[in-house]
């Protein structure tokens, strides 16, 4: 069939007015030029009101309301977290009692760790990779193997674990570990690994059986946290696989168990989009109620600019447990 086509009529279509028409975006959601000298505050309120930004600014809104009302805020946390250099903003949000629960992946714990030991941290792998130096510092290995182990022995997780050598023993730059400040503010600090896929793992000091007990405690512990997450907020920042996948197991125990967990703030935040926090952290958990929202940006501009925002909507300096 040679069907012979002629270009459309364009005058026969039909319009309607402008007037009739819904706007996504409107001239009072715009943002404003920035001012010299302006305040942080000033900053945030300038923001357009749109997507992203609008987003973040809603994200601050219910972390503030959820810990107004007593609510717990779970920050869940990849390692390049730390690589970024946001110990320090994490610690203060501790400190302020804005985040009342932390997890993290192994490579999370071991950033902390060497951050807190040396000030320093994140090798270069492809340095090393070919003599088989990969992951061989002694000082790392050693002394978080000895926590474990010691952490395992006493029945208590791997985030305590570390917490509390980080905390009391002797780090130069222990005040910018996170599970240093968990365990100063006594609130939950869980870490989840597999085994084989941290650094620490390759050391004649590693236990498995030492890794996996504290490991699964840690688990159970995120559970009974998950479990009190009604009218909180959950965030995962920079885990695209392992805390994404916990997170929906230990939802789904704390369910199991009988707990109301249904309306709640899921945040998921990352340099890029990930299948796994999309569905695990933000549709799954969130279909019979709550809200969801994905920030994509660098952790080292969004994870501050977040923090900020909390801070200046806050209306005390910190809140009360």
């Amino acid at each position: 069939m040679n069907k012979r086509y002629e270009p459309a009529d364009l005058s026969k279509v039909r319009t309607y007015s402008l007037s009739e028409r819904d706007n996504k975006v409107a001239v009072d959601q715009c943002g404003s030029p920035h001012e010299k000298g302006a305040s942080v505050r000033d900053l945030l309120s300038r923001l357009p009101r749109v997507l992203g930004a609008d987003a973040l600014l809603k994200v601050a809104d219910h972390v503030v309301a959820s810990r107004s009302d007593g609510r717990p805020a779970l920050l869940m946390m990849g390692g390049h977290v730390v690589k970024c250099g946001l110990g320090p903003v994490v610690v203060d949000l501790i400190e302020r009692g804005v985040v009342t629960a932390v997890a993290t992946n192994g490579a999370g714990s071991i950033h902390d760790f060497e951050m807190a030991l040396i000030g320093g941290t994140s090798e270069d792998v492809a340095g090393t990779i070919d003599d088989g130096r990969f992951g061989m510092a002694e000082e790392t290995g050693r002394l978080m193997n000895e926590a474990i182990k010691k952490g395992a022995a006493e029945g208590v997780g791997m985030g305590r674990a570390l917490g509390q050598v980080l905390a009391e023993g002797e780090f130069p730059h222990g005040n910018c570990s996170i599970l240093a400040q968990a365990y100063r503010s006594g609130i939950p600090a869980t870490v989840h690994v597999g085994i084989g896929t941290d650094i620490i793992h390759q050391h004649p000091s590693a236990d498995g059986a030492a890794i996996g007990a504290t490991s699964q405690t840690d688990f159970r512990l995120l559970a009974s946290v998950v479990g009190d997450l009604e009218g909180g907020v959950v965030m995962n920042v920079g885990s695209a696989v392992v805390l994404p996948e916990v997170f929906l197991k230990a939802l789904s125990v704390a369910r199991n168990l009988g707990n109301k967990v249904c309306k709640f703030t899921a945040v998921d935040m990352d340099m890029i989009a990930h299948y796994r926090p999309r569905v695990n952290v933000l549709e799954r958990p969130t279909q019979g109620g709550g809200e969801a929202y994905r920030l994509v940006g660098h952790h080292e501009i969004m994870l501050p600019l977040l923090a900020a925002a909390v801070i200046e909507t806050m209306e005390k300096e910190t809140f009360d447990e």
